[in-house]
């Protein structure tokens, strides 16, 4: 067994009388597969009684702030929503515990129950429009939000004392497929000139990580007779909103200008390589910047690169997010020369772990005996005496709404992740 205790997120009602236990907050598209939303829920059935409780998982497109919704109209669509019974379970709902599942049923006892959620393939990823300072509610874009809460019947309207709401992430990684290297060629004519301005550039390679430094081979060759001034060169993210109508928004994430091998003459030559490293630490007080999903409290990156199956539709995708750099050369006394090379900026796909869904019937059947066990529910207060058997059924358990950035000071929104 592994000696490492696991990090487990929960979250309770206002009333506790339902809890959330789940194993991460980011679930991520592997493009052949996607990370299922598996958990488990802490029920207590004297508060519940004849009630059933539910857990569902809803992705939306908000394409308007939250502080602008009026008269019951609000700026958002619905793009994906999945909803389950939890309580009391159903035999032809059930699935094969995780491995995760099977420890946390062990640990919580006859009153904890399992949900599983799979995310369609076609499913957008989270994206978060960056707002300006001052801006209040939900910012734009694609959140994802799984709900738990108790209800006569699923179409009822849940109450926020015996609800319990968690913002969740889907990410993608993109496929590690070869990719021809971004390369451009560009000529400008100028009156009276003998021959053209030559620009070529290349990027190293066509997919970046986050972090990752973006090396850009720029050749000039000036065969006219203008004299070039300077370089600016600049990542910019391109964010396509998916809606009624088309929009679309430019911003600069990474800029470099310089005039040094500056001027270049008439029939003179600069060959160089620049470097660029994209950051939100450095875009942070950009408006409608797109984001990897902002969750509560917590730091984010530059939205990654959309990855766009064939079979998606556009409208599906919310917002559609690439990356071009873009290189300008400026010329004294005539147009300027400018190129753009589009390229990919991802997460870099983490190393291979054991599959989430580990069925019960291939454990050690003490382990299985093992779920019948009453537990104490005390669960923040881990005993610090276990012996080595009991070792696999420790967590350490994290509140959610504790989740923050370094320094930050608890708000009246804390209570809702």
């Amino acid at each position: 067994m592994c000696n490492v205790t696991p990090i487990v997120f929960k979250k309770s009602s206002p009333n506790s009388k339902i809890t959330c236990y789940l194993g991460k907050r980011d679930f991520i598209d592997y493009m052949d597969h996607i990370d299922p939303i598996d958990g488990v829920i802490l029920v207590d059935p004297e508060y519940v009684k004849d009630r059933k409780v539910y857990a569902s998982v809803l992705a939306a497109f908000r394409y308007g702030r939250e502080d602008l919704d009026v008269l019951g109209l609000t700026f958002r669509k619905d793009l994906f929503c999945s909803t389950q019974q939890i309580y009391p379970p159903i035999d032809d709902q059930k699935k094969p515990l995780t491995y995760l599942q099977q420890r946390l049923l062990r640990k919580l006892g006859p009153n904890a129950y399992p949900f599983y959620f799979e995310i369609p393939q076609n499913a957008p990823a989270s994206v978060t429009l960056q707002p300006a300072v001052g801006d209040t509610g939900k910012p734009c874009g694609v959140d994802y939000e799984l709900k738990t809460y108790v209800a006569e019947a699923n179409e009822d309207k849940s109450h926020k004392r015996s609800s319990v709401r968690l913002a969740i992430r889907k990410l993608t990684y993109a496929p590690e497929i070869p990719a021809p290297q971004p390369v451009i060629e560009a000529h400008k004519d100028f009156m009276m000139s003998p021959a053209p301005l030559h620009l070529e550039c290349t990027l190293d390679k066509e997919m970046y990580y986050h972090g990752e430094s973006i090396n850009v081979n720029v050749v000039v060759t000036n065969n006219s007779n203008k004299t070039l001034r300077k370089i600016r060169i600049s990542v910019e993210q391109y964010s396509e909103i998916c809606m009624f109508t088309n929009a679309h928004y430019k911003c600069s994430v990474a800029e470099l200008g310089t005039d040094e091998g500056f001027p270049i003459t008439p029939c003179s030559n600069l060959t160089k390589v620049y470097s660029l490293i994209p950051l939100l630490a450095n875009n942070k007080d950009k408006r409608g910047l797109a984001l990897d999903g902002k969750l509560k409290h917590e730091d984010t990156n530059l939205a990654s690169s959309t990855i766009i199956r064939n079979n998606t539709q556009k409208e599906n995708l919310g917002i559609i997010v690439q990356y071009k750099v873009k290189v300008k050369i400026v010329v004294s006394m005539g147009g300027d020369l400018a190129v753009e090379l589009p390229f990919t900026l991802t997460h870099p796909k983490p190393p291979p772990t054991s599959s989430p869904s580990q069925q019960l019937d291939q454990q050690n059947p003490d382990d299985q005996q093992a779920t019948d066990v009453p537990i104490d529910h005390n669960l923040i207060q881990l005993d610090t005496n276990f012996d080595n058997a009991a070792h696999d059924d420790d967590f350490i358990f994290e509140e959610f709404a504790r989740i923050r950035l370094k320094g930050h000071e608890s708000g009246p929104d804390d209570t809702e992740a």
